[in-house]
C-alpha cells in the first residue's frame, strides 16, 4: 500500500514539484486546505510525511500522528514546528535552508538602496507632483561606511557578495557561531554587539527566531546606534520589537528602515510603521522567486522522499537516534 505524504496549508497554486517528487517512490499525496489543528490531525493521523508551510504544527498535533517519520518545512526556519516534541517521538524535522539566498539577499539589497537613495518614498512624493529633492530628507553615500551583519550564514554572504564593488569602509560581524579566522576569511571583522551597535552604519539581520533572539533589538539597542543608521530585517519580524522600532523611526535614533518581516503577518492596516515616510515595508517576500519558488517546492518534497527511502533526510534540523542506527 503506497505511503501517505500529507501537505498542509492552502498557500501555493499548484503542487507539481512535489507531485514529481513523490511519484518516483509511488507515495499518495493528499492536500488538505486548513491550517487547523482537527483538521491536520484529522488528515495526517496515518501519515508518513507531512509537509507544511505556515500552519503551526504542534505538541498536540505531533501527538496525534501515529506513523509519521518526517515533517518537512517548506522554508529556511522551523519555529512553528515543535522539536521538541517531533524528537521525543522520533520524527524527523526538515527545512529548506539553502534555497533562496539570492532572492533573500536581492530583497535585502533593495531595501537597503531604497533606505540609502530614499527611492520609495521619493516615488510617492515625485507622483503627487512633490518635486524637490530636499523632501526626501538627508541622503549619505555608501562608499567607506561600516556595513554590520547580524548573523553570517549563507544569506549574508551571498549579500556580502554583492555589496563588494560599493568600496565599504569596514565590514562587522555579529555571529556567536562563527570564529574571528572563519569571518576573517570570508573579507569581514568578528565584533562584539556594543561595538557593532555603536560603529555601524548600516545594519542587516540574518538570524534565526529563538528565545535569545526574540525582542533583541529593542530601545536600548537602537538608542546605540548612530541617528544616520539604516536598520534591514529579512529574516525573522519578533527579532525586533516593533515599538521600539517605531519610536527609532519617530524620535530620530535611527535614519530609516527596511523591513520585510514583522511580528504579526500579514501586518495590520492600523500599525503605525505604516504611516511613516522613512521606512519602507514589503511583505515576507524575499524568498520568492520564480526560480526559487520551484526549488523551495522540490526540495521540501525530497526531504520526505529521503525519509522514506533512506531514513534520512538531506536537510534534517533535529536528531534522532534510530533503532539500531545513530543519526545526526
Amino acid at each position: 500500500m503506497a505511503e501517505k505524504v500529507v501537505i498542509v496549508d492552502d498557500r501555493y497554486p499548484h503542487y507539481n514539484e512535489e507531485k514529481a517528487a513523490l511519484a518516483s517512490i509511488g507515495a499518495q499525496l493528499v492536500h488538505v486546505k486548513s491550517a487547523l489543528a482537527a483538521d491536520i490531525v484529522a488528515a495526517a493521523h496515518d501519515a508518513a510525511g507531512i509537509i507544511v508551510n505556515l500552519a503551526p504544527i504542534t505538541a498536540d498535533i505531533i501527538a496525534g500522528l501515529r506513523e509519521c517519520r518526517v515533517i518537512s518545512r517548506y522554508g529556511v526556519g522551523y519555529d512553528a514546528v515543535d522539536v521538541k516534541a517531533a524528537t521525543a517521538k522520533k520524527i524527523w524535522v526538515a527545512n529548506v535552508p539553502d534555497y533562496c539566498g539570492e532572492d533573500v539577499s536581492d530583497q535585502a539589497f533593495a531595501l537597503f538602496m531604497s533606505c540609502v537613495r530614499k527611492t520609495a518614498l521619493r516615488d510617492r512624493q515625485v507622483r503627487a507632483h512633490t518635486w524637490d529633492y530636499s523632501r526626501g530628507g538627508k541622503k549619505y553615500r555608501i562608499r567607506g561606511k561600516t556595513f554590520v551583519f547580524f548573523g553570517f550564514g549563507m544569506i549574508a554572504r551571498v549579500f556580502h557578495r554583492k555589496l563588494s564593488g560599493f568600496q565599504l569602509g569596514r565590514v562587522l560581524v555579529v555571529d556567536p557561531f562563527l570564529d574571528e579566522a572563519a569571518i576573517a576569511a570570508a573579507g569581514a571583522q568578528k565584533a562584539d554587539w556594543d561595538t557593532a551597535l555603536k560603529e555601524g552604519d548600516f545594519f542587516s539581520i540574518h538570524m534565526p527566531l529563538n528565545d535569545k533572539t526574540r525582542g533583541l533589538f529593542n530601545e536600548a539597542a537602537f538608542r546605540k546606534m548612530k541617528p544616520t543608521a539604516i536598520v534591514l530585517n529579512t529574516s525573522r519580524g519578533p527579532i525586533i520589537d516593533e515599538k521600539a522600532l517605531l519610536a527609532a523611526l519617530q524620535q530620530g535614533w535611527i535614519n530609516s528602515a527596511g523591513i520585510d518581516v514583522f511580528e504579526k503577518e500579514p501586518i495590520a492596516p492600523d500599525n503605525p510603521l505604516l504611516k511613516l515616510d522613512n521606512i519602507t515595508v514589503s511583505g515576507h517576500e524575499g524568498w520568492y522567486s520564480e526560480e526559487s519558488f520551484a526549488e523551495l517546492k522540490r526540495k521540501a518534497a525530497e526531504n520526505v522522499r529521503d525519509v522514506l527511502l533512506t531514513g534520512k533526510p538531506k536537510y534534517p534540523v533535529n536528531k534522532l537516534e534510530l533503532a539500531g542506527q545513530s543519526a545526526s
